[in-house]
């Protein structure tokens, strides 16, 4: 199925969501990487508020290039997600809602997406400078001193991405290599 779909999320657009699907998100997304999420833990562990409100938000696992004359922010492909695996089941516990990002998820993640009703997408990597056309405008929230992995706050439009992870655990990485299997025997 295709959808089109607004960030942040609710949790209806979340349980209609499947592994498979395609979606195009617009609204507002947040990226970061490593650096902003051990800052982000770090802070949580210190008893301190995180720099942005989680609560139904998407984070994109992203660290654009450099903006162009006239955009708002150069190519913007996506970070591998499971650098962010020890981080991601304290921020699903606290409401975020969706993750973007590319390859596989550990299965604490997984476990504390179904706990809470949350979905992972995939964009496509290598296609930056693509995803980079859906964004309608940048601008730097927290943690500027990290340079390219500062959090951002992102406004997209038709945001292509992938439903990798849906908030029941099913996981198109395992339904596509099982149906390849079968095929192939």
């Amino acid at each position: 199925m295709q959808y089109q779909i607004s960030a942040p999320l609710d949790k209806k657009t979340i349980s209609q969501l499947k592994a498979g699907d395609m979606v195009y998100i617009s609204g507002t997304i947040y990226t970061a990487r490593d650096a902003a999420h051990k800052r982000m833990a770090q802070a949580l562990a210190g008893g301190q508020k995180l720099p942005l409100d989680v609560q139904g938000n998407v984070i994109y696992y992203m660290g654009p290039s450099p903006a162009r004359e006239g955009r708002p922010i150069g190519s913007a492909g996506p970070t591998t997600a499971s650098r962010m695996d020890r981080y991601a089941p304290d921020l699903l516990d606290l409401g975020l809602s969706g993750m973007i990002g590319k390859g596989k998820r550990s299965q604490q993640v997984i476990d504390a997406m179904v706990r809470n009703g949350a979905v992972y997408f995939a964009a496509i990597g290598g296609a930056g400078a693509l995803l980079s056309k859906a964004i309608v405008s940048s601008e730097v929230i927290a943690y500027e001193d990290l340079g390219t992995e500062a959090i951002r706050r992102l406004k997209v439009r038709d945001f292509p991405a992938i439903v990798v992870i849906d908030a029941n655990g099913n996981n198109l990485y395992e339904i596509a290599q099982k149906e390849f299997n079968t095929e192939k025997n």
